[in-house]
């Protein structure tokens, strides 16, 4: 059991926090209003995974044996009502947002989101055509009839549950009707008068014909209604039998896995969600009651019309002047090293690095961790076009990375029929390094260019999160890149330590302790001891101890935390000198940066590695150290941009987790804007 008076939040219930804090953007009034509907689709689709993944994981803990059961620190039981207590008053709150200030604000836009019962007779008969020519064809209705029909609901789809009764009225009967979002556009635009601009949800327009669907019965009510399933891969972690095809195995079950949360309109009458409950065997701990509306992800695809000032002003991403001195990017690699900072930095110079390479005749070697990438990457391409070209090109695939294991299957066949030298994970063991290697040939010596970064090579995402990179050939850093490559190609032990890089599953936990028991060494002297960390999330209990000892000797701690902290700040005798803000804005905060004060040495590393359990024991993982003192002073100036956030902040207090820090400063600092701007200052001034 878990030591009861170590301060300790549950990672699930932390996350909620977070994922409130993203539906505080969706009610904050200076968001321009189609970002707050993208955050309502956010807030939707974060959730959607969660049931799918940690709701999932304490439904099956359920099932295991009580002697097990006593074990846990938290009892699935104990958790599962809590999760769904937090889930219900949030979405409580998400209809409210939505009904109340959403719809308003659209219509003072003159934008009118019509329900199936507010139209007139011209929009009435463009919705019936609409339906005969469009959808009728994917409208498959369903009578119900208990233990004799046993209709299987697909996750993530969303139906209509229908209460009818016959002509007569001397008897009722429930159906199920599909509405087919996954075939048409979930808004429709109606005819309007004047500059008006009416839509109506897919849903409405099905709900309208449903008479048409069921002749000689009345429609009493309808009701959506959407189930979420299972999404775990549960593939046994062993080294024999063929990984790749468990894993292609498990893709297929998982959209018919067990249910995980059965969402259905409020106002549904108790006889037809009783009868739906025996007929999807379905328990109360499966149950979440909403809106009239669900699958609330499909607001990422609200039209926006092109009305630019209800839309975030753009941030063009900006050049690099110093990756820009000379025609080839691998001249200003070699010159000195340069940090690239998305989305601020326009993501082409990583581009350029791959696309050059494949084109340079003098590099040999090009090696890359694929974990995440997008669906049209150039990258990609320029590693088929490199190995077809005949250079050495390898490419450690993870297929085990969630929700994107079927399209790295995919690139990998790729990649391979292009000639590229394919690696595949290991069973156990996840690969969430960040790092590309090419090696040129220069005279009678082969130089070493690397990339290392904090996100994954995806040229979708690095123009929504913030991330950061470092080109560097510093042969302290290079040699150990390779000798990480060697590791993935032929999992046989480096035969010297690492002493620059923290790798996962070598030295990264130790090294952590190390640097944090240093910190603890110069405070018990009376000296200045500081501790700063930007993570995504920091929940290993190990970790959080060795925090809790440096607290309590003094070490000043300074953590910016995203999502997950199980950290709880200012408790008597563990974490009095710890503070924590959570920074949730239009870009996905997704670097992670260490920094020690070490008696004024001031290590930073960049890293790809969270501080949880997953990622410090079960990972190859990689954090980079920073040895440019330019680079060194620029996140240092990052950081102090961060802590200095009060708009975009919220306090981590180990309750709330989501009030907006205050302090006493007259100047508001929104930590992305103002890191915009100083690069942007720092590119304007640049001098060749």
């Amino acid at each position: 059991m878990a030591d009861p008076n170590f301060p300790y939040k549950h990672r699930d219930l932390s996350w909620l926090t977070f994922n409130y804090r993203v539906l505080q953007e969706a009610k904050d009034t200076s968001v321009p209003l189609f970002e707050r509907i993208k955050f309502l689709a956010i807030y939707s689709s974060n959730l959607d995974e969660f049931f799918r993944v940690r709701v999932a994981y304490h439904q099956s803990l359920m099932r295991i044996g009580k002697k097990t059961k006593k074990k846990l620190a938290f009892p699935p039981e104990e958790m599962l009502k809590k999760i769904h207590k937090m889930v219900n008053w949030q979405q409580e709150e998400y209809s409210d947002i939505f009904e109340n200030q959403i719809i308003p604000e659209l219509s003072n836009h003159k934008i009118f989101l019509r329900n199936n019962e507010d139209l007139n007779d011209k929009q009435r008969t463009f919705i019936e055509d609409y339906f005969q020519e469009n959808l009728l064809p994917y409208a498959q209705p369903v009578l119900l009839e208990k233990h004799k029909i046993k209709l299987f609901l697909q996750n993530g789809s969303l139906y209509l549950a229908v209460h009818l009764f016959t002509k007569s009225r001397n008897a009722y009967r429930f159906a199920i009707v599909q509405v087919p979002s996954e075939h048409m556009p979930r808004f429709v635009e109606l005819p309007s008068r004047g500059d008006a601009k009416d839509l109506i949800m897919l849903d409405d327009i099905v709900r309208h014909n449903i008479n048409m669907l069921f002749p000689g019965y009345l429609v009493e009510a309808t009701y959506s209604i959407k189930l979420t399933r299972d999404a775990e891969l549960y593939i046994e972690d062993e080294y024999s039998g063929d990984l790749i095809e468990k894993i292609k195995k498990s893709i297929k079950k998982r959209n018919v896995g067990p249910a995980t949360r059965f969402v259905y309109d409020r106002k549904m009458n108790k006889k037809l969600l009783g009868f739906l409950m025996e007929d999807f065997s379905l328990t109360k701990e499966n149950l979440l009651p909403e809106g009239r509306y669900h699958n609330n992800s499909d607001f990422f695809k609200f039209p926006n019309f092109g009305i630019k000032e209800l839309m975030n002003l753009p941030l063009p991403p900006l050049n690099k002047k110093s990756l820009e001195q000379y025609p080839s990017i691998f001249r200003c690699i070699k010159k000195n090293d340069h940090l690239v900072n998305f989305p601020y930095h326009s993501y082409k110079y990583v581009v350029q690095f791959f696309e050059e390479a494949a084109d340079d005749p003098d590099v040999t070697h090009i090696k890359i961790i694929q974990y995440r990438v997008a669906k049209s990457s150039k990258i990609m391409e320029a590693l088929m076009r490199a190995a077809k070209a005949g250079k050495q090109v390898t490419a450690f695939v993870e297929i085990k990375a969630r929700f994107d294991e079927e399209a790295n299957l995919a690139w990998a066949e790729k990649l391979m029929a292009a000639g590229v030298r394919v690696h595949y994970s290991f069973p156990g063991l996840k690969v969430h390094s960040k790092l590309a290697l090419v090696s040129r040939s220069e005279g009678h010596r082969s130089t070493n260019y690397c990339y290392l970064s904090t996100g994954n090579f995806h040229e979708g995402t690095a123009t929504l999160y913030s991330d950061m990179g470092l080109f560097t050939t510093d042969m302290r850093i290079t040699d150990e890149v390779a000798r990480v490559f060697t590791f993935l190609e032929t999992v046989k032990k480096p035969k010297s330590d690492f002493k620059h890089l923290l790798i996962g599953q070598f030295n990264m936990r130790a090294s952590l302790h190390q640097l944090i028991n240093r910190e603890i060494k110069y405070a018990k002297a009376g000296k200045k001891a500081l501790i700063v960390l930007k993570l995504n999330s920091l929940q290993d209990r190990s970790m959080i101890r060795r925090l809790y000892d440096a607290s309590n000797a003094g070490v000043k701690i300074k953590l910016i935390i995203r999502g997950i902290c199980s950290v709880i700040p200012k408790v008597k005798n563990y974490s009095e000198n710890i503070q924590i803000i959570s920074i949730v804005d239009r870009f996905l905060e997704h670097a992670r940066i260490y920094y020690f004060y070490n008696g004024g040495k001031e290590p930073i590393y960049l890293s790809s590695a969270d501080w949880m359990t997953r990622n410090l024991s079960h990972r190859i993982e990689a954090a980079f150290p920073i040895y440019d003192k330019d680079i060194h002073k620029e996140i240092k100036d990052f950081l102090r941009i961060q802590l200095k956030d009060n708009v975009k902040a919220r306090v981590i207090d180990g309750k709330k987790d989501s009030d907006y820090k205050k302090d006493n400063s007259d100047l508001a600092v929104r930590a992305q804007l103002e890191t915009y701007y100083y690069l942007k200052r720092k590119s304007d001034s640049f001098i060749n």
